[in-house]
């Protein structure tokens, strides 16, 4: 899923205020979860991407997650301390899964090429944004586990492999469950599940997932509107012994349940995308998105975590989205254009 805002050079007033709100209460920054922004770059009106670091730098954003490797954003991350998340897209997945040298080739023009003292912080290579995607139809399913396994011994030769971390952002279609505690891995997925997270798990690598409250909003008329937020609500989720209070904690530990019904219920969990679009849908509007993001970090601050991972919230938590992209397709819907992240870039 990447949805996108709207121009204007108001846009940095409102993330200059969103920021400062962010800050008191906490920043993220001494605390073990993270907060950082995906940076998305699909737009026909680019800032500088110069300009852009120094905007996450001044709000002390320590991470951003690239969906691909663009040389100029690269190079502007050059010296700035930000932790990186680098993507590889899907139409490149068949390559790499083919060809080892095509592997190298990647690793040595986009990651180790920019690594070295006062590089690039590359921490993360994304392979793939959500491939498993119920809509693809299983188009890039077969080329996933050949590219991650060419990628890891690219990273390897390069004596890398030891810092820098392969990961395969899910969307949370992947999984399924009307309770959160019976969550499983679509029937169709379960193999190849199987494999990514041991994968994962051998290499040091995290579950990165994106999940998306607004979605479950927008696909269902009946879906109660407060459930989606963190504010309290009537119609709290009883599971069992657990109680839940927002659709994040639910769709979360439907994802635990599902990894440990795999053998991997300790797994470390990134949330690779996650946010509210500013218009384009109902429910999509600014107050909409200041709190939900507000309600979000107060959440993920708080370190009170889930029922099923009480005091142990994801490890990272990436806002969407950092920019404009307006020349993105709004086939999914209207608000893909419209960014959620509406106190940093949106009007």
């Amino acid at each position: 899923m990447r949805w996108v805002g709207s121009c204007g050079s108001v846009l940095v007033m409102r993330m200059m205020s969103w920021l400062f709100l962010w800050r008191c209460s906490g920043g993220g920054v001494q605390v073990a979860s993270a907060i950082g922004v995906n940076w998305g770059t699909v737009s026909t009106h680019r800032l500088s991407p110069i300009t852009v670091v120094d905007l996450l730098k001044a709000n002390h954003i320590p991470k951003v997650k690239l969906f691909e490797a663009d040389p100029q954003v690269l190079r502007a991350l050059t010296g700035s301390g930000i932790q990186v998340m680098v993507g590889i897209p899907n139409d490149l997945l068949s390559l790499l899964s083919s060809s080892s040298g095509a592997a190298d080739l990647w690793i040595r023009q986009n990651v180790s090429a920019y690594l070295g003292k006062g590089g690039v912080d590359i921490r993360y290579i994304a392979v793939g944004n959500e491939p498993f995607l119920a809509s693809y139809s299983g188009q890039f399913q077969p080329f996933v586990m050949p590219a991650l396994l060419n990628l890891q011994q690219s990273l390897v030769k390069a004596n890398l492999a030891g810092y820098i971390k392969l990961v395969v952002p899910c969307n949370a279609d992947a999984y399924e469950s009307s309770l959160p505690s019976q969550g499983a891995f679509r029937p169709e997925l379960s193999q190849i599940m199987t494999q990514l997270v041991s994968f994962l798990n051998s290499n040091g690598s995290p579950f990165v997932v994106n999940i998306y409250p607004f979605l479950s909003l927008y696909g269902n008329s009946e879906f109660p509107q407060d459930y989606a937020f963190f504010e309290g609500t009537n119609h709290a989720v009883v599971d069992g012994a657990n109680i839940y209070y927002n659709a994040f904690d639910g769709n979360f530990d439907t994802l635990i349940a599902a990894l440990t019904k795999i053998g991997y219920g300790q797994m470390p969990i990134v949330i690779g995308e996650i946010g509210w679009p500013t218009d384009g849908a109902f429910s999509a509007n600014l107050t909409a998105a200041r709190v939900f993001n507000q309600g979000l970090i107060n959440h993920i601050l708080s370190n009170k975590g889930t029922p099923l991972r009480p005091g142990s919230p994801p490890i990272d938590v990436y806002l969407f989205s950092l920019l404009d992209e307006e020349a993105k397709s709004t086939l999914p819907g209207n608000f893909e254009r419209h960014g959620e992240f509406s106190l940093l870039m949106g009007s």
